[in-house]
């Protein structure tokens, strides 16, 4: 659908409904991966875009399109994504480092093979602005202009951050291989 009709449809009080369920049935799928990729399990995932679109609806009169309506949605599940992990680090931080990734493994959604589970692992130790940056740059192929929007933060530091992950990253599959 246009964005400008589907903006329109969302600021009328007679279609907002219907436009709301559109931007569900049109983006669920891409935002579940999107933070998927940042929280590590499906359920977290799910936990996270239900509180996504909760926040959207409660924001809809906020929106006036200065933005695309997905790059709006990105930033808010992205927000959410971090916001979820920096409760769960709250809530572990007695504990001694609890990773999401043993969730990924035992969860029948997840069938990564080897490299995959490296992956995630990998990702699992970036900071959270890192874990963002490479998630929205690496699987969702994003430019970094759009994460820029999404995340609210400069180009030239996205690009840094995303240096600096695939850095960590080539470092940690060096060191399992080195340990293999």
């Amino acid at each position: 659908m246009d964005e400008q009709l589907l903006l329109k449809k969302l600021h009328s009080p007679e279609t907002r409904h219907t436009a709301f369920s559109e931007i569900v049935n049109q983006y669920s799928e891409k935002l579940y991966w999107t933070v998927r990729h940042i929280v590590g399990t499906h359920e977290d995932a799910d936990d996270v875009i239900q509180e996504t679109f909760i926040k959207v609806w409660n924001k809809l009169d906020d929106f006036r399109g200065d933005s695309k309506i997905s790059t709006w949605l990105h930033r808010i599940a992205v927000n959410e994504a971090l916001d979820h992990l920096r409760r769960e680090k709250k809530h572990n931080e007695n504990d001694v480092e609890v990773s999401n990734l043993a969730g990924a493994f035992a969860d029948t959604y997840f069938d990564g093979d080897e490299v995959e589970r490296l992956l995630r692992d990998a990702i699992e130790t970036l900071p959270e602005a890192q874990r963002a940056v490479f998630s929205l740059k690496y699987f969702d192929n994003k430019k970094y202009s759009e994460i820029s929007q999404i995340l609210g933060t400069s180009e030239g530091g996205l690009k840094a951050n995303y240096h600096y992950a695939v850095e960590k990253i080539r470092k940690f599959f060096d060191a399992h291989n080195n340990n293999a």
